[in-house]
């Protein structure tokens, strides 16, 4: 019994040696550890806030990626920081940096179509082919962009339907903005019976714009007869508004128009078609050669 108490004893010994040479050897690059990763959480904070401010005095600079770089920023600080504590202890930091790239490898194969989405909306903020509040068309949907995100993007429909659209979809293809240049131009078409007046339904036409402070003065409406139709002759005004405006004042125009011509006795014609009747003499002179033709064979 005494033996192997004096046993515990000896090997309890010498494990509190063993320790206390581990704390002795490695006192300072625990110390030096703690200090690192202390600092390394204050310096990443501090370079997130300044690529933050940095940004903000940009105000072309979406706030979504200002946040998204801010954040890179203090992880890239703080996986720095990692490294270093790591070689603190003697740890081969080669290793580990082949070992997260052939992670990191491995994640972007598995999340390829994530990535894409994520790539994508990062040149959708920098680039700004729309932005948010305004009404696009792209890959067969149209609506009014409520918001960009780095996934996806969401867009509202004119009927009040919600879409939530890939950003991969919107990059890779054309892109129609509605809403991005100040003016846009209408061209109103409107036609008439053949036996009215043109010259009439022009100056009608012209003077309607002209009574409207929507339209543009400084680049003035035109009138032109657009296509000589089956039923109608076609008068086209082409006219400029601002791009709020544009489509309110085509609704009213277009009303304007229809009770203008009522009013001065110009036709707006339904479709229609003339059918001509042929006498029956005529119709055997048609089909008489085809019987004389049957009888010979």
């Amino acid at each position: 019994m005494e033996m192997q108490t004096e046993n515990l004893m000896t090997a309890a010994q010498a494990a509190l040696a063993q320790v206390s040479e581990f704390a002795v050897s490695y006192a300072f690059s625990i110390l030096g550890a703690i200090i690192l990763i202390i600092a390394g959480f204050i310096v990443a904070g501090m370079v997130e806030k300044w690529v933050r401010r940095t940004l903000d005095r940009f105000p072309s600079f979406d706030i979504t990626l200002t946040s998204f770089l801010s954040k890179i920023a203090r992880y890239a600080v703080l996986i720095l920081v990692g490294v270093t504590v790591l070689a603190q202890f003697g740890v081969q930091t080669a290793s580990i940096i082949a070992a997260l790239g052939a992670a990191g490898l491995a994640i972007g194969l598995a999340l390829q179509g994530t990535l894409q989405n994520v790539a994508a909306g990062i040149m959708l903020l920098v680039l700004k082919p729309f932005r948010v509040g305004e009404f696009v068309e792209a890959s067969g949907i149209s609506g009014t962009i409520q918001t960009i995100g780095l996934f996806a993007t969401e867009m509202k429909t004119v009927d009040g339907l919600y879409i939530l659209a890939p950003n991969s979809s919107l990059w890779n293809t054309s892109v129609t903005n509605y809403s991005r240049n100040p003016r846009r131009r209408n061209d109103l078409v409107i036609g008439i019976g053949y036996n009215d007046d043109i010259d009439l339904a022009q100056k009608t036409m012209l003077d309607l714009a002209a009574s409207d402070d929507r339209v543009l003065a400084d680049q003035e409406p035109a009138t032109f007869v657009s296509e000589l139709g089956d039923s109608a002759v076609n008068i086209t005004m082409r006219y400029w508004t601002t791009t709020a405006d544009w489509w309110q004042t085509r609704l009213d125009l277009t009303k304007a128009a229809k009770k203008a011509f009522d009013e001065k006795g110009i036709s707006i014609p339904f479709p229609q078609r003339d059918v001509h009747y042929l006498p029956l003499d005529s119709k055997a002179q048609i089909t008489s050669p085809a019987k004389k033709s049957t009888a010979k064979r």
